[in-house]
């Protein structure tokens, strides 16, 4: 049985996909998880499953379309995968909460984020299948346009890792 981070896009954000960590607990032991367990409200998931993390992805994607009535985006990750996503931080002296990680199912071509338009002072970098977004003024106070939002699902620094942490104990 391995362990597996899952982390859904668009629920919770907003006031839009709204879907209760309880519920989501219960659909992801429905769907064959096991040791599920949550973290805060935007769909943060970690579980055992016997299979694949293709496997995971599709099997709570079906779930969840099944329940929203329409198709959630699943990111799944190992613990080991979490742990290299926070090594990989291009960005250490950035505040934990100022920096955002979008995580994407494939790494985006090299040179994708070649004359990204950055309006201020925010800082942008891939590794993998993970895009970096630094926010020194904060979040609110950006206009960027975040890259891969539409195809990803992004969390802070702290969140990623607490996930890790749950994922490691």
């Amino acid at each position: 049985m391995a362990t597996y981070i899952a982390l859904l896009r668009a629920v919770n954000v907003g006031g839009t996909g709204k879907l209760p960590m309880a519920e989501l607990r219960t659909l992801a032991g429905a769907a064959g998880c096991t040791a599920v367990r949550t973290y805060i409200q935007s769909g943060n998931l970690v579980c055992g499953w016997r299979g694949t993390a293709a496997g995971l992805k599709q099997a709570l994607e079906a779930a969840l379309a099944a329940r929203m009535g329409k198709p959630v985006g699943v990111m799944v990750r190992t613990p080991d995968e979490l742990a290299a996503v926070v090594s990989a931080n291009p960005f250490p002296e950035a505040a934990p909460a100022q920096l955002q990680v979008v995580f994407l199912d494939r790494a985006p071509a090299p040179g994708a984020l070649e004359g990204w338009p950055i309006p201020g002072r925010e800082r942008l970098a891939l590794r993998g299948r993970e895009c970096f977004v630094h926010f020194p003024d904060g979040m609110g106070a950006s206009t960027l346009k975040v890259p891969f939002a539409a195809e990803g699902t992004g969390r802070n620094l702290n969140t990623v890792r607490a996930l890790l942490e749950m994922a490691q104990g």
